[in-house]
């Protein structure tokens, strides 16, 4: 571990501070190059701007600029350590965006007082980009900070930490259901964890077809039901009128868990009591509410995922997020809809189904990957990812109305289908 903690501040510090820069996408070396970039020639652009604020996206790079902003109160793991500290985590989603998008990205770290100021400052900024990527933000106040934004903002604000963990986690439980032999809606899901990520995947998978009252949420003080008078209005959603008070009880003949709480709730008997062909998607990181090798020795037929990439099926929010938006911002998506999210489900839990190109295997040192009980999500480096998710987002858009232009950009007309 301390030759990690060694690598990776060497990683940050060199040979520059940092993991992004700034670069120049015109010719700057003449006079002619400096007065068409600033004075007198960046007058004309203004004006057709001012005339048409449509007219960004054709003079400025807003249509490929993402914000990816925070107030640092749920950093990682690591819990509220401020604003400043967040900011190497801010520069590591830039980095994503760019590395798998092409998208261009500023990290922006917000002081606030109170949670208004916070969505006052990034609505007052949000023009400037083709979109909002919210992060590490505590829960409650994230749910009403992205209401209020998207409310206020003309561009797509998204929430990674809720509807990105659902969308990867949603496609991968539809897979790994299927393999069992099972449906959502039939399916008796346990969550436990009750915050931002755990109420934003519980949502999605009923959109996806799973049944509010088969699922069990659970936080702190236990099972999640109607009787408890300390619920917030997110967790009521989730409140079932049932006897049951534990994980133990709920667990019993449970067809799914998802966990997004803390390492080692999980026990082997618990996983035990889970009905025939379970799906534990153990997604606490770095440490899981189960080890995989313990579930598999305690039900050698359940599907495992979890967050860490040293074990199959692992449940990592950059198998969406950074193509969702690359096909938000090419048809100007002024938000990113619930039919949105959907088809990147679907997309992604599609291209699992499918043979699995050379590169990958070779960059995963394996001599085969096939759709099964280790493989129910793509890998991160799969180069259809990107073609194939941004493209059913961007049709979703369009046949949903939100959607800038009318028709798929003529890329997409080239791009894997």
């Amino acid at each position: 571990m301390t030759d990690l903690r060694d690598q990776a501040l060497e990683y940050h510090a060199q040979p520059v501070p940092g993991k992004i820069s700034i670069a120049l996408t015109k010719p700057a070396e003449t006079a002619h190059d400096l007065a068409l970039a600033y004075s007198p020639g960046v007058a004309e652009p203004v004006r057709e701007i001012a005339a048409d604020p449509n007219d960004a996206y054709r003079y400025t790079n807003k249509g490929n600029l993402v914000a990816v902003i925070t107030n640092g109160t749920a950093i990682l793991g690591l819990g509220n350590l401020g604003p400043l500290a967040s900011k190497p985590v801010m520069e590591g989603k830039a980095l994503l965006f760019k590395r798998f998008a092409n998208i261009d990205s500023i990290d922006i770290e917000v002081k606030h007082r109170t949670p208004d100021e916070f969505i006052d400052t990034v609505a007052n900024i949000a023009d400037t980009f083709g979109g909002i990527n919210l992060e590490d933000i505590r829960a409650p106040e994230c749910f009403e900070i992205e209401k209020q934004l998207i409310a206020r903002c003309s561009v797509p604000v998204f929430h990674d930490d809720q509807h990105g963990t659902a969308i990867v986690t949603s496609a991968g439980l539809l897979n790994a259901l299927e393999i069992q032999g099972k449906e959502l809606c039939e399916s008796t899901i346990v969550c436990l964890g009750a915050g931002a990520a755990a109420i934003a995947c519980m949502e999605l998978l009923i959109k996806c077809g799973a049944m509010r009252e088969k699922i069990y949420m659970l936080d702190r003080n236990g099972v999640i039901h109607t009787r408890r008078d300390d619920l917030n209005e997110y967790k009521k959603l989730f409140a079932n009128n049932t006897d049951k008070r534990t994980l133990q009880d709920v667990i019993v003949e449970a067809d799914v868990f998802v966990g997004v709480s803390g390492p080692d709730l999980l026990s082997a008997d618990d996983v035990k009591l889970m009905a025939d062909k379970p799906v534990i998607f153990a997604c606490s990181n770095p440490d899981p509410e189960i080890k995989p090798e313990l579930a598999r020795s305690a039900r050698p037929d359940v599907i495992m995922g979890t967050g860490r990439s040293d074990y199959p099926n692992q449940v990592n929010n950059v198998l969406c997020f950074p193509f969702i938006f690359r096909g938000a911002l090419d048809v100007r998506a002024s938000c990113i809809n619930d039919a949105m999210k959907v088809a990147a489900v679907h997309a992604l839990r599609g291209l699992a189904k499918e043979p699995v190109p050379q590169n990958v295997l070779e960059a995963y040192g394996a001599e085969s990957m096939t759709f099964g009980p280790d493989y129910v999500l793509p890998k991160p480096v799969d180069g259809r990812l990107l073609p194939r998710i941004a493209k059913a987002v961007a049709q979703a858009a369009i046949d949903t109305g939100v959607a800038g232009i009318a028709e798929l950009p003529s890329a997409y007309a080239a791009s894997d289908t």
